[in-house]
């Protein structure tokens, strides 16, 4: 049957007119509108769709209770325009000053309608080419030697008119609420639909299922007015103070913990969704029992033969009934649209929610289809934040100048410089740079030197993963060794179970660098390209593979690593010693 309709939906798109362009970008949300602007900026032939009537559609509905847990710093001292991207977390990249998302809101947690409001502004103010109202339904392939990957990619909207493109690149996010089954599962509240007013909650216990913000969101709304919440979960509390992942709890929503901590009736429980089953009572009410108490029980008796966890434990944890239980599990990729001739498939555990793809964003199995945004994530999931804006922005980026060298002849941009001017122009990408310091352990600079050592050249924020593929995925030749510049934490200070406010947390003196927890620039130096086999091979939970040297600049308190002793003089020795040079600078 697949078959057939596969053969069918082949024969329906042959006989109509295609709409060519060379790039089709599905949805204009923040990273979609970000693809475009790089694209129409290099003068391609694009086009946007978006399924709602305006970009940023995602936004205009979630989160629920409109309070978005990306910050807004709109001061920081500086007047630096790289460095204070660094803590705008909600502004796109662009040459327009008006869109900076400072303009849009004064709060430090800004609200979720002020960033629908930035991204209409900035489609139309840049005048990207977005075409709303259009819902792709259907993507499969059109074999072609003569397409720049091989083949062609064919789009079909709900109005039955059909696109072809060259390269397809995908930022729809992630919008599919992710739903658990179990018996009794029909009586669980969603948190696409749930009453957002807290007097609907008033004098009602509530049970959450789920772990992460939009859970914690939820029960921050109704922690005042409910009898008790209780959340329970599979995984423990992953709070983002300690594992320095954005995407874990955030203080802005933790609430509960203290209410739970502090013996305040509300709590938090361990246990696998799949395993719990819910009965209902004659007055409404919800009971939490097990699945396997179920199996044998006589169908058509009522509640009252339904073995509960209580009537063999007495105080078994969640014996209290609840009024109403609403769950709150986070959302996943929407495969449905993909036809199986581009073999989209889903990632392995924890990444299960996203599509799989290369450290170069690109589909797995399908050339020149890559993926955007939060769609990406699982090149770096609970480790950077490439699935939010402040990190996006800059992989989005990343992968334009991929396709620019792959498909137009134009290198990754560079800037030659005297060997002279190598500490400079590190130091001031270290204590400057955005796209470094939020996409820390994903996003490097490249030096690539000269012969004899005598200049170099400066490639800024290219993805680690793919290091084995410089030369070919940039344009640029690396015959003469390389130092990689980069951003990490410590390697044992990350983690939910770590305690990161003990006593001797920072680390001060230059020569104890290498020992630095919090984040930090690290300059690894290789005498040659690695492998694709030393990047398969390389330790865990290492970025790249074991160089030739490495240097760490030790941590700093303010994050200004300008220190004369501290910064500069220790890494321009480890220059020195690398290239056998005198790198200080003599004037007459």
């Amino acid at each position: 049957l697949g078959l057939a309709l596969y053969a069918s939906s082949l024969r329906g798109v042959s006989g109509a007119a295609f709409l060519y362009h060379d790039y089709c970008v599905i949805g204009a949300g923040p990273s979609g509108l970000q693809a475009a602007y790089f694209l129409q900026q290099a003068g391609r032939d694009y086009v946007v769709f978006e399924r709602s009537h305006a970009p940023g559609s995602f936004f205009a509905l979630y989160p629920r209770h409109r309070k978005l847990i990306s910050i807004n710093k709109r001061y920081t001292g500086k007047s630096n325009s790289e460095f204070n991207l660094r803590h705008d977390w909600n502004s796109l990249l662009s040459h327009d000053r008006r869109l900076l998302f400072r303009r849009y809101s004064r709060d430090f947690f800004p609200d979720a309608d002020a960033m629908v409001r930035y991204l209409e502004d900035f489609a139309s103010l840049l005048k990207l080419q977005v075409q709303y109202n259009t819902a792709i339904i259907h993507v499969t392939l059109e074999r072609d030697r003569q397409a720049w990957n091989g083949h062609y990619f064919l789009l079909t909207d709900q109005d039955r008119q059909n696109y072809k493109c060259s390269s397809l690149l995908v930022a729809t996010g992630t919008w599919v609420p992710n739903v658990v089954n179990f018996p009794g599962s029909e009586y669980v509240e969603g948190y696409e639909t749930v009453s957002i007013n807290p007097e609907d909650f008033a004098g009602q216990t509530v049970l959450i299922l789920g772990r992460g913000n939009s859970a914690f969101e939820t029960a921050e709304n109704i922690l005042g007015v409910t009898n008790f919440i209780h959340m329970v979960s599979r995984s423990r509390v992953r709070l983002s103070w300690a594992t320095h992942y954005v995407g874990d709890l955030r203080a802005i929503n933790n609430g509960l913990l203290d209410t739970y901590q502090l013996k305040s009736l509300d709590g938090l429980l361990e246990g696998d969704l799949e395993d719990l089953a819910i009965v209902k009572d004659k007055k409404g009410k919800l009971h939490i029992t097990l699945r396997f108490y179920l199996e044998n029980r006589n169908t058509s008796a009522g509640i009252d033969s339904v073995t509960l966890p209580q009537d063999e434990l007495d105080n078994f944890a969640t014996r209290a009934p609840y009024d109403r239980v609403i769950r709150c599990l986070g959302w996943k990729f929407d495969f449905s649209i993909y036809n199986r001739s581009l073999r989209m498939m889903p990632g392995k555990g924890n990444k299960k929610k996203y599509p799989q793809i290369k450290p170069s964003y690109e589909s797995r199995s399908t050339r020149g289809l890559f993926v955007l945004g939060t769609a990406s994530h699982s090149v770096d999931f609970r480790k950077s934040a490439g699935g939010f804006i402040h990190g996006f922005r800059y992989t989005t980026r990343a992968v334009h100048r991929l396709l620019e060298n792959r498909h137009h002849g134009v290198p990754w941009p560079s800037t030659v410089y005297p060997i002279t001017q190598l500490t400079n122009s590190i130091i001031k990408r270290v204590n400057e740079a955005s796209g470094l310091y939020q996409m820390f352990s994903i996003l490097a600079d490249i030096i690539l030197l000269r012969e004899n050592a005598t200049a170099f050249e400066y490639l800024e924020e290219y993805p680690v993963g793919i290091l084995a593929e410089l030369e070919t995925q940039t344009g640029r030749k690396a015959p003469n060794g390389l130092f990689v510049v980069i951003m990490e934490y410590g390697r044992n200070f990350s983690g939910a179970d770590k305690d990161v406010f003990y006593y001797n947390r920072a680390v001060g003196e230059a020569q104890h660098a290498w020992q630095s927890n919090f984040l930090h620039p690290v300059i690894y130096y290789y005498k040659r390209l690695p492998t694709e086999r030393e990047m398969r091979l390389r330790p865990p939970d290492w970025p790249l593979p074991r160089p030739d040297a490495v240097h760490h600049i030790v941590e700093d308190f303010l994050t200004d690593w300008t220190a004369p002793n501290a910064h500069i003089l220790p890494l321009r020795r480890f220059l020195e010693n690398c290239l056998s040079t005198d790198l200080r600078n003599f004037f007459a």
